[in-house]
């Protein structure tokens, strides 16, 4: 047996939730931990664990939903065991749950209950409960000032569910706009938000490539370049949703190779990995894409950061979709366990944590400056004979790909830069829908466009080496 299987079989001898002894449920567990406030953001690795709770599975307006109905897979019971698998597989670990406007609304019991066993959990384990505008997609469906209403009154309901005077540290929205983070860190002081998914193009109901990937304080022009100055500047620190693998997200969308689907969100989310790779296929997966972060990204940045949304619905949604269930939980539990043991230092706090300790090392983007190295895995799209280095800083992102076994120069699939004018879309139509949000300039990975070639660095122009040299003069030299 491989090591993969080896770690498989352990874990179900040490007995996996619904297949051992029942942990204590949260009333009958432990008071909660203190929060984050002795932690510093260097010298450290995080994961972020968050969760959407909803009734459709996209809930586009506070009246309009798309998608499946996904009310009798939200309940008590499908949160129990899912809050039981985090705290098996990672002990003290904190979670962030996200309710969207529907699941804050229902009156139905299951739904009555799950809310108040969530709230309970904030109260023993130190979880985070927010709110989620539009289950991802706020801003593709409704105007930037509903928006802004939809926030205000969704982080109310949610103060009021968990009672106590407590509010939300961070906000789970999929993709927000500019205006509507301006509005959570100068009208709502809140200060973290979970505002862009990093990558994503022809992927469900909305595109947004254009960003960095680690943390960054956006630009009142959009909420995919960071600010350059104090005129532009938005207190919010804007986060990805997944962390993914940074070769698979040069693809467009999903495609299929030889019967097999080569989806460019894999990297630790469960779709992508456990639920259509298989348990074990899975978790070589998610912990590839772990590693290129707390490994040699953690050496090149100094700390290092992975992060994923993992829907309350997949829990049982096998019933809905087909997919689900014991094969998805089956993998979380031996990714968190692998996790402590290669890693047994990192962190697991909520989202709204780890951004305010990013805010608290970085009052601006002026020294953001991250690096990345990956090695493909040989999993779908994660080509085993490329490597891609990342570069990305406050005034561009860039990406240098090679065949490493071939020994072939490297070539510039990715230069975005954030020095230059760049603007959102305009809100929607009334009932419309707008769906491109990305942030595209000079020549972008996904190569979607006609003058997205890859080239040598050396073809840029005058002026680009020189931006380029500024940050990285050995790339020229």
């Amino acid at each position: 047996m491989n090591k993969i299987v080896l770690l498989f079989a352990s874990a179900l001898a040490l007995g996996l939730p619904g297949w051992g002894p029942r942990l204590a449920r949260a009333e009958e567990t432990r008071p909660a931990r203190r929060g984050s406030d002795a932690l510093s953001l260097m010298g450290n690795r995080f994961f972020t664990f968050n969760t959407v709770v909803r009734v459709r599975q996209i809930e586009v307006t506070r009246d309009r939903a798309e998608g499946a109905d996904e009310s009798s897979i939200h309940g008590p019971a499908e949160a129990r065991v899912f809050r039981e698998t985090l705290e098996q597989g990672w002990p003290g670990a904190r979670m962030t749950w996200a309710f969207s406007w529907l699941a804050l609304k229902d009156q139905r019991e299951n739904y009555r209950k799950l809310r108040e066993l969530v709230a309970q959990y904030h109260r023993r384990y130190g979880d985070e409960i927010t709110f989620i505008p539009g289950a991802y997609f706020a801003n593709m469906y409704n105007s930037r000032a509903q928006v802004n209403r939809d926030l205000h009154e969704g982080l109310r309901m949610v103060s009021e569910m968990a009672g106590g005077g407590y509010r939300p540290k961070s906000v789970i929205a999929g993709f927000l706009a500019a205006e509507n983070q301006r509005f959570l860190a100068e009208e709502e002081d809140i200060h973290v938000c979970q505002g862009n998914i990093w990558s994503q193009y022809a992927v469900d109901n909305g595109d947004g490539d254009g960003s960095i990937s680690y943390p960054y304080y956006p630009s009142r022009e959009h909420f995919c370049k960071p600010a350059q100055g104090p005129a532009d500047f938005i207190d919010c620190v804007n986060l990805d949703g997944w962390t993914v693998d940074f070769l698979c997200a040069r693809r467009v969308g999903g495609c299929w190779v030889n019967g097999k689907l080569y989806g460019s969100r894999q990297g630790v989310g469960p779709i992508e990995t456990f639920l259509r790779l298989g348990t074990e296929t899975g978790l070589k997966a998610v912990l590839h894409t772990t590693a290129t972060h707390f490994d040699t990204g953690y050496k090149l940045n100094g700390f290092a950061w992975v992060t994923c949304i993992w829907e309350l619905a997949l829990v049982e949604g096998r019933k809905i979709y087909g997919y689900g269930g014991r094969n998805g939980l089956d993998g979380l539990l031996l990714w968190l366990r692998e996790m402590r043991r290669r890693w047994p230092q990192a962190k697991c706090i909520t989202q709204g944590e780890f951004g305010l300790l990013w805010r608290k090392r970085y009052r601006n983007n002026d020294k953001i400056n991250y690096r990345f190295v990956q090695r493909g895995n040989g999993i779908r799209g994660s080509d085993a004979n490329l490597e891609i280095r990342w570069f990305m800083n406050k005034d561009f992102r860039m990406a240098l790909l090679r065949d490493w076994q071939a020994g072939s120069p490297e070539q510039l699939i990715d230069f975005t830069r954030y020095d230059l004018p760049a603007r959102e879309p305009d809100d929607p139509p009334p009932g419309g829908h707008r769906r491109n949000w990305s942030l595209m300039n000079r020549l972008n990975q996904k190569g979607s466009r006609p003058q997205d070639k890859p080239m040598p660095i050396r073809r840029l122009s005058r002026e680009e080496k020189a931006l380029v040299k500024k940050w990285y003069p050995e790339l020229l030299d």
